[in-house]
């Protein structure tokens, strides 16, 4: 005769008890990114570019003959991740590898024109989408968060 269990099933109408959850900010930085992530795929004309793509893009941009080492440890990714992203990028024709000049052991990576034309849409695609997901904060809130994140990130390195 099999027991009965003194636990219930939770169905979707009950509410949930989140216990120590809401007092983790792990936890709340996960539902955040979580939201994020979600708004981006269904509001940005990205081209199907992903956001680790988007920044990649972007360092690429702003440092042109970049290593992908370099990239992969300013992003936090690990190498063999990061050589996927560029792989992507570079088979539609965003990003091109050439041997660096200081190093013939790695690749110089830069954008292609296409590349170029890419990342100048998106980039005002991904503002309207940030400024979407703060407009529930006041500007000093905003730089606050950028702020208070910052120094959480920067303190696990």
């Amino acid at each position: 005769m099999a027991t009965e269990s003194s636990q219930t099933d939770i169905s979707s109408n009950d509410v949930i008890q989140m216990g120590l959850l809401p007092d983790l900010i792990g936890f709340h930085l996960r539902c955040a990114q979580v939201a994020f992530f979600q708004h981006y795929n269904q509001n940005t004309e990205s081209g199907d570019i992903s956001l680790p793509q988007f920044g990649a893009l972007i360092l690429i941009e702003s440092n042109p003959g970049i290593s992908q080492s370099a990239i992969a440890s300013a992003l936090r990714f690990d190498r063999s991740t990061l050589v996927q992203i560029i792989d992507r990028l570079e088979a539609r024709g965003f990003v091109k590898r050439e041997v660096s000049a200081h190093d013939r052991r790695s690749h110089a990576l830069k954008l292609t024109p296409a590349g170029e034309t890419t990342l100048n849409d998106l980039k005002q695609s991904i503002q309207a989408h940030e400024d979407h997901i703060t407009s529930v904060l006041s500007p000093g809130e905003k730089n606050q968060l950028l702020l208070l994140l910052s120094r959480l990130h920067q303190r696990s390195t």
